[in-house]
């Protein structure tokens, strides 16, 4: 084995929305493994609802942390805003509208192209709606 995997530290992907399983897995991997973080993620779908889940998946054991993935990209100080009590702006919570991934997908940035001005306004809000349509539109032979 190359010496820079044998340094590297352990990971897994737990993907399993059955309680029992994903607890068993979790266990056993933590048995193997006690320096194992386990990162939870996906959380973005869970819109408003984010923070008081990802806080009780922590609290609980059944991750040790939480990623957010396309949720900054709409909301950036959502996690200054949850930790300092500051109100939720609900405006901001993405609505996994999946531009942030179909941009990539045609050769654009990610971003939030929906709910960002910057994206909104930008030259690629123009080819991600062209694409999007390409990809909606039945192919005409």
């Amino acid at each position: 084995m190359p010496a820079s995997f044998a340094s590297a530290a352990p990971s897994a992907v737990v993907a399993d929305d059955e309680r029992l399983m994903r607890e068993q897995i979790i266990d056993r991997l933590k048995e193997a493994w006690p320096e194992l973080l386990i990162v939870g993620s996906a959380y973005s779908y869970l819109q408003d609802y984010l923070p008081h889940v990802a806080q009780a998946a922590v609290r609980t054991g059944w991750v040790d942390s939480v990623g957010l993935g396309r949720m900054v990209l709409s909301y950036p100080e959502i996690l200054l805003d949850v930790l300092e009590g500051r109100p939720f702006q609900h405006k901001l919570i993405c609505r996994t509208f999946s531009d942030c991934t179909t941009a990539p997908r045609n050769g654009l940035r990610s971003g939030c192209y929906p709910l960002d001005s910057y994206y909104k306004k930008s030259p690629e809000a123009t080819q991600l709606k062209q694409a999007k349509l390409k990809i909606l539109s039945p192919a005409k032979n």
